[in-house]
């Protein structure tokens, strides 16, 4: 049903002949709503206040987000809002917003907008002068980038790599000069392929693949893009994926090394990409990093003290 049609069914008390007129109604807000990607008890309080509180709650899949509101008493009405129906949807849910009420937006793990739906109905939001509010909440992003041992001082997320085989060599060969930690999503069919792909093109770098993060079956299975493409090979992998792809090794022949050069490499980057790569300890790592810049491992200490 859709929210012009449920809502030309609502009951309404009309004000008597004597009543004085209704002063209009605020513009409704639009919250987007972080939902759990996998453990439902990672829910905050407030988005559990929020989705109480709301006319509408729209989300890509109604069956699966009915799940979490039953799960805590929740009974707002839910609008099916995805990438077939958003063009569609966003200007039913506009005039909701117009009327006053406000509406969550939901996707089924994780939050809104980022790789998936929402980013139409924000902007045609925005343009009219509504209220948006993010609230902040699980991230498969952040759960893989904490949990992985790369460095995470600084990252890139580039979303999904693209799903035909030619585009998601052009993508990779995009990142090839990116030194800092790369954060993916991958489809389980195509992980095989995007694995070699990335092993080829961008080197023996250190990742990460992390599996069915939060739920029962959670696993982080650590290697070279290489390694990790040869223990997929012909396997059948299932569950929702994120790969995080560390900095390349010291002496890989990235432009990046060429034109930049190691020193030119922020120091406490230079410092772990040693730890990922040759499996020094931090002391080892830091006398290396200290010697390449011709500074003493004190001098180097120094530095990453003032840096922190």
């Amino acid at each position: 049903m859709s929210v012009s049609a449920a809502m030309s069914g609502r009951k309404s008390n009309s004000p008597s002949a004597a009543s004085p007129p209704a002063p209009a109604a605020p513009d409704g807000v639009l919250y987007l709503v972080a939902t759990p990607i996998g453990n439902l008890e990672d829910i905050t309080l407030r988005a559990l206040r929020v989705l109480g509180e709301v006319r509408w709650i729209a989300c890509e899949d109604t069956r699966r987000t009915a799940k979490l509101l039953e799960r805590h008493a929740i009974t707002a009405p839910l609008v099916s809002y995805h990438e077939h129906n958003e063009r569609q949807r966003t200007p039913e849910l506009l005039a909701a917003l117009s009327r006053g009420e406000s509406v969550a937006l939901v996707t089924d793990a994780g939050t809104p907008l980022i790789s998936d739906p929402g980013f139409r109905l924000v902007t045609a939001a925005i343009a009219r002068g509504y209220r948006i509010v993010p609230l902040p909440g699980p991230s498969a992003v952040i759960a893989a980038l904490a949990g992985s041992g790369l460095p995470c001082g600084e990252f890139l997320f580039a979303g999904f790599l693209p799903a035909r085989s030619a585009e998601r060599r052009r993508a990779l060969e995009r990142l090839r000069a990116e030194p800092r930690t790369i954060v993916l999503f991958e489809a389980p069919h195509r992980l095989a392929a995007s694995l070699a792909d990335a092993a080829e093109i961008l080197g023996p770098r250190p990742a990460v693949l992390a599996r069915e993060l939060t739920k029962l079956y959670e696993e982080f299975r650590r290697g070279t893009l290489a390694e990790l493409a040869a223990s997929v090979r012909g396997a059948q992998t299932r569950g929702e994926i994120t790969l995080v792809i560390g900095p390349p090794p010291p002496g890989a022949s990235a432009p990046e090394a060429a034109s930049q050069g190691c020193t030119e490499i922020p120091l406490s980057v230079r410092v772990a990409q040693l730890i990922a790569a040759e499996g020094s300890s931090r002391n080892a790592a830091l006398k290396q990093a200290a010697r390449e810049r011709g500074i003493t491992r004190r001098e180097a200490y120094r530095r990453l003290l003032e840096k922190r």
